[in-house]
């Protein structure tokens, strides 16, 4: 402070007289106080750490996700058997098609016949060329023709074997489409719902392979696919514990303690992708925990309902919990946990 200053200051008489008022020193001390005692709950609150995700309902079994209801052959719808909603079971007609060309049977039957009487014609030869070949060997060992006669006559029976082949092959592919034309009704392989029907009416033409509708079997055996970041899927293992939220499911939810959260239910990983998605994110598959509270019925929980999931991963304090998460931190690692992926890298 130099002269100037202190001179202006002496000059101010009222400066000295004024003093900080009491209620004030107590409330700073009562406001430095309580950020003390935060800062120490804070860094001594045990905390456990989740990687988050969203996905829904779905199924690790192909065979108990929806399934497309797919046109068997080429052709005209005849009927419909069933409506959007509708219970089938196993073995119900689901849609009959009938090919535009009437007479497409028939005529697949009458190549059938002539392939089949092609093959028998060339398996007669191929006897009455072996028979030859035989007969040939026993001259050429009379000294009665040459060896190039008997070349010739197994050349003979190659040639006539291969053509045998090829009218087999003839009636395996007639057959295979008569197969095909045969059976045009698409039938339900098991029990379950009709959701959706896609094409139209009688009279719709539609080819081999397209799709008219989807099917969902009955009491499909649930699991749950979230996606979660990059940054978390690295400490997620098979095994580990989650907390489920479903939509429309009330819940009150602490993903650090996962003891107080309320409506939420278990599940347990079974499998994480090993392969990122375009977007840098991974897929986990969950399943119901054994152990826990069962998951709500079918009805309430149904395929493709959304669902919010916290896998539980390791427990830490709440104070390096907030560092964590400000700076954008991977959750804390194990021994154990470093100690495996030590192994798998070794081997």
């Amino acid at each position: 402070m130099n002269s100037a200053e202190k001179r202006f200051l002496d000059n101010v008489s009222s400066l000295s007289s004024l003093h900080i008022p009491k209620l004030h020193k107590v409330v700073c001390g009562l406001v430095l106080a309580m950020v003390v005692c935060a800062s120490l709950i804070l860094w001594f609150t045990p905390w456990m750490q989740t990687a988050y995700g969203t996905g829904m309902v779905d199924s690790l079994d192909p065979v108990d996700r929806t399934q497309a209801i797919s046109a068997l052959v080429d052709g005209q719808i005849k009927q419909w058997h069933v409506r959007e909603g509708m219970q089938v079971k196993a073995g119900d007609p689901i849609v009959t098609l009938i090919d535009t060309d009437a007479g497409r049977l028939e005529k697949l039957q009458s190549q059938l016949a002539a392939a089949k009487a092609g093959h028998q014609a060339n398996e007669t030869a191929v006897a009455n060329a072996e028979n030859n070949l035989a007969r040939q060997m026993g001259l050429q060992e009379q000294g009665l023709v040459s060896r190039k006669d008997v070349e010739a006559a197994q050349i003979k029976v190659q040639e006539l074997k291969a053509k045998a082949a090829s009218s087999l092959s003839a009636i395996n592919d007639v057959s295979m489409s008569l197969s095909r034309q045969s059976i045009q009704t698409k039938v339900a392989p098991v029990d379950g719902t009709i959701i959706r029907l896609y094409s139209g009416g009688v009279s719709t033409f539609v080819k081999a392979g397209a799709v008219l509708g989807q099917f969902i079997p009955l009491n499909a055996k649930r699991s749950i696919r979230i996606t979660v970041t990059g940054l978390d899927a690295p400490l997620v293992k098979k095994g580990a514990k989650a907390r489920l939220q479903f939509e429309g499911w009330p819940v009150f939810q602490f993903s650090g303690w996962p003891g107080s959260s309320i409506g939420t239910f278990g599940g347990e990983v079974v499998y994480v992708e090993p392969v990122a998605s375009t977007a840098g994110t991974f897929q986990i598959w969950i399943m119901p925990d054994a152990d826990d509270v069962p998951w709500p019925k079918e009805s309430a929980t149904r395929l493709g309902s959304r669902v919010k999931a916290w896998v539980l991963l390791e427990e830490v304090k709440l104070g390096y919990e907030l560092w964590r998460q400000l700076n954008n931190f991977p959750p804390q690692q194990t021994a154990e946990s470093e100690s495996s992926q030590t192994k798998t890298s070794s081997w």
